[in-house]
């Protein structure tokens, strides 16, 4: 008997889990934050449990409702559209033929919003990060303090990072997008640092894995000074770190899979930092034939 009820009990959260996976992204921008709450089975230690029945925290507005579904709809007719007329709502041809493409450059606040920043205070650190437009409102700087302190747990072992991320897109009713920058082989960027080095991070969703997101990363090493460095980063350089290995033919990047990138400092030299990013974009190098960067080894060669 114990058994069957376990079962059953197994079965109905499996299925509430499901309804929830299906449901949510589908009426999340209907609803306020209180939807988030439902699903959310998280409570901050201390806290007084939740006495209020889970379906009266939702606070339904039926106008920012069909605000929200219009938006929605808007958006869903304009991605309609530039599917139509070919890969990013360009006619092919000129698809094909794109050599550059400026993915994002920094002139106002709104572009900066489109960016997230965090740092080691989400595990108990002291690093400090920050991010607004540069002078003339010509750049994004990133800028900070870091902090290489244990926090003092008793688990957590290394500290000192930040880093910066571009948000994830996001397609008409909550729908998860990818960048496709499968006609291009190189990153470029124009950017202004203090001598640090810098992770750049690539995050990929592949079609077949058993992660959830695969990383690839590049070092990029800024010389300092008061001159702007243009850096142009082939994607053979990136290195798979999620699997702890370098990426070959059976793993590659999936450049039509792109989820989002970001940048890490993380040196363990405590103090100050800055970086200043005029834009970043992709390139289409003819003369760069590199398909692959770093050296293999057999496992088992021939005796």
């Amino acid at each position: 008997m114990a058994l069957t009820v376990t079962l059953l009990n197994s079965v109905y959260l499996r299925g509430r889990r499901c309804r929830h996976k299906i449901l949510h992204p589908l009426l999340g921008p209907l609803f306020s934050d209180s939807v988030s709450k439902l699903y959310s089975s998280y409570r901050r230690p201390g806290s007084q449990p939740e006495t209020k029945p889970s379906w009266q925290s939702i606070d339904f507005s039926f106008k920012k409702g069909i605000d929200v579904l219009k938006t929605q709809l808007s958006m869903l007719k304009k991605e309609t559209k530039d599917y139509l007329v070919g890969p990013g709502g360009k006619p092919f041809n000129h698809y094909l033929l794109e050599q550059t493409r400026v993915l994002w450059e920094f002139r106002s606040q709104e572009d900066l919003n489109k960016w997230v920043i965090s740092s080691d205070v989400e595990i108990g650190g002291k690093s400090e990060v920050y991010l607004k437009l540069g002078r003339n409102n010509q750049a994004a700087l990133l800028y900070g303090n870091l902090n290489t302190e244990v926090p003092r747990d008793g688990e957590t072992k290394y500290s000192g990072y930040c880093s910066m991320r571009a948000k994830l897109p996001v397609g008409s009713f909550a729908r998860k997008k990818y960048y496709d920058w499968s006609n291009f082989n190189s990153l470029y960027l124009r950017v202004r640092g203090d001598g640090r080095p810098w992770m750049v991070n690539i995050y990929t969703d592949p079609y077949f894995s058993h992660q959830k997101d695969d990383l690839y990363n590049y070092f990029m090493f800024t010389r300092g000074g008061p001159y702007w460095e243009e850096i142009k980063i082939p994607f053979s350089k990136f290195f798979l770190s999620s699997r702890g290995r370098v990426q070959d033919d059976q793993h590659p990047i999936w450049l039509d899979k792109v989820s989002t990138l970001g940048f890490t400092i993380g040196d363990k030299v405590d103090g100050p930092f800055q970086l200043e990013i005029d834009f970043i974009g992709l390139l289409n190098d003819r003369a760069h034939t590199e398909e692959f960067a770093y050296e293999m080894y057999e496992k088992n060669p021939p005796a």
